[in-house]
């Protein structure tokens, strides 16, 4: 190679197709976590990334061979694999907003009895990084890693609130029949929050949960929530009140502990 070649390469030389081929198989990786484990054929992944399907099957053979995407015996079928379980294990043990956290989440739940969330905002979706689980009820899905609508959750409402210039466009499909629809909806429910300094998820994500959302203020901007989630039919107004007092006090300890700083992480 002469001394000039490999440097300053335009676009469609081989440093950048390597870029591209980076940011596909990010893509690829990304919509099957997206998926929450739905077994996924090739069709459906080469359409969602708008590509052609040879090189899409060449790209999740790959990852399959690495582990970072498994499939059912027959081939036809592909889900997210362990490789990247082992990535995100390591992104939640070395974050110290979790660490912080767990040991007060635990408090709260053993005081309450009711399971308690940290989420953090990813673009327009809250990822869950710890929950500590009531064992009063039966849980109705794991959480931890899983990624909901940010406009569907308390967890999300109470971040947007504090972050009024970061509400999306549009309002995501609806995951039930008490899902917000419109933005003027969600912005409503957003300026209670702020007056109130808590969001309320009232079976909008799943059916028969209330929730209460928290922003955690110890970033700049508002980046992390923690949230209590209680069954209807065990929920009265001495309860509710109860449990705000319990989350309110949480949060308290959680910002305390925690320096205000600024924040690239959303």
């Amino acid at each position: 190679m002469g001394k000039n070649e490999g440097k300053n390469e335009t676009p469609g030389t081989s440093a950048s197709r390597e870029v591209k081929s980076a940011a596909r198989t990010l893509e690829v990786l990304e919509y099957l976590a997206g998926r929450q484990g739905t077994l996924t054929r090739l069709r459906e992944v080469a359409d969602a990334l708008g590509a052609p399907r040879s090189s899409t099957y060449a790209l999740l053979q790959t990852l399959v061979a690495w582990g970072w995407v498994q499939t059912e015996p027959t081939g036809t079928y592909y889900s997210i694999g362990i490789r990247a379980l082992l990535a995100g294990i390591s992104y939640i043990d070395r974050d110290p907003r979790v660490r912080l956290a767990r040991p007060i989440l635990a408090d709260v739940c053993a005081s309450l009895g009711e399971t308690v969330h940290l989420a953090r905002l990813d673009r327009d979706q809250v990822v869950y990084l710890a929950t500590v689980e009531s064992h009063e009820y039966t849980r109705q899905m794991p959480r931890v890693g899983r990624r909901l609508p940010a406009a569907h959750t308390s967890l999300g409402k109470a971040i947007l609130a504090e972050r009024p210039e970061d509400v999306p466009g549009e309002m995501p499909a609806p995951l039930t029949r008490y899902s917000h629809t419109s933005l003027e909806e969600l912005q409503a429910d957003l300026a209670l929050a702020r007056d109130r300094g808590y969001a309320v998820d009232e079976q909008e994500n799943t059916e028969g949960l209330r929730c209460f959302g928290f922003a955690l203020r110890c970033d700049s901007p508002v980046v992390d929530a923690i949230s209590c989630s209680v069954p209807l039919g065990r929920l009265t107004a001495e309860r509710e009140a109860e449990i705000i007092t319990a989350m309110e006090a949480a949060r308290t300890r959680i910002e305390d502990s925690a320096p205000v700083t600024g924040s690239s992480m959303a």
